[in-house]
């Protein structure tokens, strides 16, 4: 059995990450020592770098909480139920990646409009421009000021 410092060490994270983790519910020690220290097993240190993993491909907690529920119960589940939450993922990554490229269209349309200049912002036209939109309205991917069309 491993103290969390020893988990920790080993899956090359914060004991703090370790108790982060286990208070939103994806770790649980395994058992705890006669002197109240947390102890993890192996199979531990295998859910923490599931957890990492999970979490460096975009996963929040609570969808690695959803792929925990089916690696614990993977010979209830299909691939189809996994692959749907990766699918899901994806689809929100997707929607995700076009709507920061609309954002970086209409940012880029606000800095060339821009002369850039030592004069005041007096007539500023990223200012005028974020001033004078519609109420309520978006400047991304909307019919808005001219600059940001």
């Amino acid at each position: 059995m491993l103290k969390i410092g020893e988990l920790a060490n080993l899956a090359n994270v914060s004991q703090d990450t370790l108790r982060f983790y286990e208070k939103h519910g994806l770790m649980r020690p395994s058992a705890r020592s006669e002197a109240g220290y947390r102890l993890y097993s192996a199979q531990d240190l295998q859910r923490i770098r599931f957890i990492l993993s999970a979490k460096e491909v975009g996963f929040t907690l609570k969808e690695i909480e959803e792929l925990l529920a089916l690696e614990v119960t993977r010979d209830e589940k299909s691939c189809q139920d996994v692959k749907s939450l990766v699918d899901e993922k994806l689809a929100t990554v997707t929607q995700r990646i076009h709507d920061l490229q609309r954002i970086k269209k209409s940012l880029q349309s606000l800095s060339d409009a821009c002369c850039g200049g030592d004069e005041p912002a007096t007539h500023c036209t990223i200012l005028e421009a974020l001033s004078d939109h519609d109420a309520g309205s978006s400047l991304v991917g909307g019919k808005h000021h001219d600059l940001i069309k």
